[in-house]
């Protein structure tokens, strides 16, 4: 979602306090297999380390940052269930993940397409597999995320949080990678006929971010997320009953019941584009609406572009 949506600040004071560094972790962590270690040791060290991980979740001792991020529990549980979808079934093929800063704040702008914003989660697998500095990305989600039971909870732990310009900035200023998707539900719900044409980008709200914090913007395009669920209609009657954006007609959904919500297993590429640095404007240049218009129309430009070109480039949906 847009890094410019208004202001959450009333909901960040609940927040509780860290229990420690995330990224600090204590010294018995390390030892530990996890995900992107998988060649090394045997049987013995990786049931040594899941009974340490048992006794670390029941007694506490873990990492949580102020925002409820896990990075152990996102390392090496909530990764480990989506590497099956990104490597078997979507077989995520990555361009340009040299284009992400090694260290540093840096907000990376994605499309959004697919009905579900599965898009989003596999990019987040494609960061944290793939950087050779194991990078991990901070998604910004939109408020429905966070009213729902269970997907609060484990959107929390991953990292998520909400797409506001106060905690987009609290996460740059750390250094962190930050994630959006400035399409929104404009772009996850759009008819199936309109793929691969970007809707609007907001505001422009995260250009203002990206300004704010000297961040470099890294376009990121996806392609393959946009056919999972063709959306073919919209139950709009039955969406605005249910408090939806929209209710999804697919080929499959609701005409086949649960199998309908089965995404299809087309093939995905996602490339990440050259970085737009922002670090050399004036401060006041936030404010500046002309300058945060021509940015925010390069990036989406330049996302574009790239999908055009990986579109050419595609020999088949599905291989």
């Amino acid at each position: 979602m847009d890094a410019g949506a208004p202001s959450a600040t009333e909901a960040n004071e609940g927040r509780p306090e860290p229990r420690g560094a995330g990224r600090d972790a204590a010294p018995e962590r390390a030892a530990e297999p996890g995900p992107r270690g998988g060649g090394g040791g045997g049987w013995d060290r990786r049931i040594a380390g899941g009974l340490a991980f048992l006794r670390r979740r029941l007694t506490g001792e873990y990492d949580v940052d102020d925002f409820g991020y896990d990075e152990e529990l996102t390392d090496q549980v909530l990764m480990s269930l989506l590497r099956p979808f990104y490597e078997k079934y979507f077989r995520v093929e990555v361009k340009g993940i040299e284009n992400i800063p090694a260290d540093g704040g840096a907000l990376i702008v994605a499309n959004h397409s697919g009905t579900l914003p599965l898009d989003g989660l596999m990019m987040q697998v494609a960061v944290h597999d793939n950087h050779p500095h194991g990078r991990h990305l901070r998604l910004l989600a939109a408020d429905l995320v966070f009213m729902l039971p269970v997907i609060n909870e484990l959107a929390r732990k991953a990292g998520h949080t909400l797409a506001c310009a106060e905690d987009a900035e609290a996460l740059l200023e750390r250094g962190e990678l930050v994630g959006v998707m400035p399409e929104g539900f404009k772009g996850i719900g759009k008819p199936f006929g309109e793929r691969y044409k970007l809707q609007r980008f907001g505001r422009g709200g995260f250009v203002s971010t990206a300004l704010r914090t000297g961040s470099p913007i890294v376009p990121c395009s996806i392609v393959g997320a946009e056919e999972i669920y063709p959306m073919i209609g919209n139950a709009k009657t039955l969406a605005r009953v249910l408090g939806i954006p929209y209710f999804p007609l697919t080929p499959t959904f609701p005409w086949l019941g649960p199998l309908g919500v089965v995404p299809l297993p087309t093939k995905w590429t996602i490339q990440f584009g050259e970085p737009i640095p922002t670090d050399g404007y004036p401060p006041e240049a936030a404010e500046d609406p002309m300058l945060m218009f021509n940015l925010t129309d390069q990036v989406r430009e330049q996302i574009q572009h790239t999908l055009y070109k990986l579109l050419v480039q595609r020999r088949s949906v599905f291989f």
